[in-house]
């Protein structure tokens, strides 16, 4: 062979080695972008929930002191006897936003469990992507480390495992 066609072979295989590493690198960036992804996701959900309770709260407050003057107004008109008819309305009314909030924690319980889920999809992929031949050879070099599973922790699953405390 001419040292013409050894210098077009050697760079042809050059330019496939580059592309080859190129396309290791990008998949592994792609796979750590959806672990990110993923856990930001988790944030979202969980910043949710902790905008909801409150308002959780609110609504079984003002229904609990509805219900209380109800009864007060039943017992008074019972005594005079009258018949109360009054707050039948407002008493649905708070009962059906009770049920809506309930069914939108609910809800976010759900997307909460289902992004956990994904985010350790994500990350045993990444993982596996980092630790697999021929990408264990770039991985680490270029930074790529290994990521943790999403676990609440020993004294985080210590507060799930109590009823939250709620105060009226």
């Amino acid at each position: 062979m001419s040292s013409t066609a050894v210098t077009w072979i050697v760079i042809g295989v050059i330019i496939v080695l580059v592309l080859w590493i190129i396309t290791i690198y990008n998949g592994l960036v792609a796979m750590r972008q959806r672990v990110n992804q993923a856990f930001s996701d988790i944030d979202v959900q969980t910043k949710q929930r902790h905008d909801l309770i409150p308002n959780l709260v609110e609504t079984v407050k003002g229904y609990a002191g509805h219900e209380r003057g109800t009864l007060e107004a039943v017992v008074q008109a019972r005594n005079a006897a009258v018949a109360a008819q009054s707050g039948g309305v407002a008493a649905q009314a708070a009962a059906e936003n009770f049920q809506e909030l309930q069914s939108q924690l609910s809800d976010i319980e759900n997307k909460i469990a289902a992004a956990r889920r994904f985010f350790n999809n994500a990350v045993q992929e990444y993982n596996t992507g980092i630790q697999q031949f021929p990408a264990v050879l770039l991985a680490g070099p270029l930074g790529f480390t290994p990521r943790d599973f999403f676990d609440v922790g020993v004294e985080e699953r210590k507060v799930l495992d109590q009823a939250p405390q709620v105060k009226f």
